[in-house]
């Protein structure tokens, strides 16, 4: 009973008025980014790796997205597949002007929506709150460069031993799942809270159950997408668009929520007797403490 007291806690907590408007903003700039990213990484393995390698990854990336989505992914990158290294590479850097705005500012969204999740009152500095979305956002990129080339790695393995996996679970298919593990954990410890660092239990749980709702949310956005709500009839052309960042959405919903969890087990940390943090509440408040709201907090960065 007290997991689904605290799953309702972080239901509440995560699901404000406020937190959906960061939801719809890491969305939108989410989306603007995948593109130019996807031109960036062509552009990086067609300096060492031949047209039929980049098509295998562009396989594994395919796979993480929905169907009804894959096939505007999948024609974009056959686009950049068969186009002349030079023409890419210039594409690339422009790319990398577009995808670094896109992703920097999603970054910012995301961090800000967990800080409200968090009760941060008190809003980073400028500078700082801009250097530490710009090193996540660096992260997060060569995490998912390494994990979906670890991908690509593990399903040439299975392809040379003759597709013969031993009979458990896909390793190809736990990968991606280990990698946004691993991330979002390293996200919600370091960069969720700036009054102290989060606790180890509550961000390895928060990134296991974000996780977790992450594959799920996926899995029933396919159904939904393609069995109860076709979007090819009401959107024309632009479904995949639609799909795609429905799909954004929830796994961003997922982001924080598991936030959300990590922070209420924090609380019932701190109200079962283990040490608070130093901060000017007192432990009463703060094992009480709400989502902060963003007229409160703008009412403290007028201060």
């Amino acid at each position: 009973m007290w997991w689904v007291r605290l799953s309702g806690r972080a239901f509440a907590r995560s699901w404000g008025r406020d937190v959906m408007l960061y939801t719809g903003g890491v969305s939108f700039f989410a989306l603007l980014a995948v593109f130019p990213a996807i031109a960036i990484l062509i552009g990086l393995y067609k300096v060492g790796l031949s047209i039929n390698e980049v098509s295998a990854q562009a396989a594994a990336l395919a796979d993480l997205l929905p169907t009804a989505a894959r096939s505007i992914f999948l024609t974009e990158i056959d686009r950049l597949a068969q186009t002349s290294a030079r023409t890419v590479s210039a594409q690339s850097a422009f790319a990398l002007i577009v995808g670094a705005y896109a992703a920097h500012r999603g970054f910012k969204a995301l961090l800000a929506g967990l800080n409200l999740i968090h009760d941060e009152q008190e809003p980073h500095g400028f500078l700082k709150f801009n250097l530490l979305a710009f090193f996540v956002a660096l992260f997060a990129f060569a995490l998912f460069t390494v994990v979906s080339g670890a991908v690509v790695t593990a399903r040439l393995l299975s392809h040379t031993s003759g597709g013969q996996t031993g009979g458990g679970l896909p390793f190809d298919g736990l990968l991606p799942a280990l990698g946004l593990a691993v991330g979002l954990t390293l996200l919600y410890r370091y960069a969720m809270s700036h009054r102290t660092r989060v606790a180890w239990a509550p961000a390895i749980i928060g990134g296991t159950i974000a996780t977790v709702l992450s594959m799920v949310s996926s899995w029933l956005c396919a159904i939904y997408v393609e069995q109860i709500a076709p979007l090819g009839a009401t959107y024309g052309s632009v479904g995949a668009i639609v799909v795609l960042l429905i799909w954004l959405s929830w796994n961003v919903n997922a982001i924080f929520y598991g936030g959300a969890f990590a922070t209420e087990m924090e609380i019932a940390d701190r109200a079962r007797g283990a040490p608070s943090f130093e901060d000017e509440t007192g432990p009463a408040e703060a094992a009480t403490a709400q989502v902060v709201s963003l007229a409160a907090r703008r009412s403290r960065r007028g201060s």
